[in-house]
């Protein structure tokens, strides 16, 4: 999968849970050069309110706070990319039936453990939910609910849905919804159709070997 440079705003989010579409902030890994979207803290605060991780007051809040607090906003920038590796690593093993690596599973844990200091049950209507307190100016908001997100997948029946894109070169995650379960691409507009297009023209080309040669005769003088 691949979008213009600076163009985080804009990056599709097809992976059906939060954390996913987190873990779709890179690519072509472990080389992602210009599909490496989480640049800065901004890219972050930016992707943050673009996929609902957090609203704009919110993203307007901590990106004041990161301008206070430059070298903490670099911090929390490298926690955040480590972190979207290790979830990267986490689902991906799951969609090919691995074990997840420990260390990935221990760093989530420990963010998933600062997450849940922030989580309290509050009365709604006529039960209960989860809510945050404690939040504000916290720049490590972001990543406290991509990791939630990835608690809740990880204890769901939708794991069994998860799903690493078969196309060339894209490690994108997704939540397979199709009936049947045999969705193979995270986007059939860009990876399904490239790969269309390539056995088409790869079939083309068998074809073409395939045919015979046309007989000479040899004239006789």
């Amino acid at each position: 999968m691949s979008i213009a440079k600076g163009e985080i705003a804009g990056l599709k989010l097809i992976g059906g849970a939060l954390c996913l579409d987190f873990a779709n902030t890179s690519g072509w890994r472990p080389d992602p050069g210009d599909e490496e979207y989480l640049r800065d803290f901004e890219d972050l605060l930016v992707w943050s309110e673009h996929a609902g991780a957090l609203d704009g007051a919110e993203a307007r809040a901590l990106a004041r706070t990161g301008k206070t607090e430059p070298e903490k906003g670099r911090t929390i920038h490298r926690r955040a990319v480590a972190l979207r590796d290790a979830v990267y690593r986490i689902f991906s093993a799951v969609a090919a039936d691995r074990r997840a690596g420990a260390g990935d599973v221990d760093l989530l844990n420990r963010i998933i453990d600062d997450a849940y200091r922030h989580l309290r049950l509050v009365p709604r209507g006529a039960g209960f939910a989860w809510e945050w307190y404690g939040v504000e100016g916290a720049l490590e908001l972001p990543l406290w609910r991509v990791a939630r997100s990835a608690a809740e997948l990880l204890v769901s029946p939708e794991l069994e849905r998860v799903r690493e894109c078969s196309g060339d070169r894209c490690d994108w995650l997704f939540l397979d919804a199709s009936k049947n379960r045999s969705r193979r691409w995270c986007d059939m507009a860009n990876c399904g159709n490239r790969a269309k297009a390539r056995r088409n023209y790869e079939r083309r080309r068998a074809n073409a070997g395939a045919m015979p040669m046309r007989r000479v005769e040899k004239r006789e003088t």
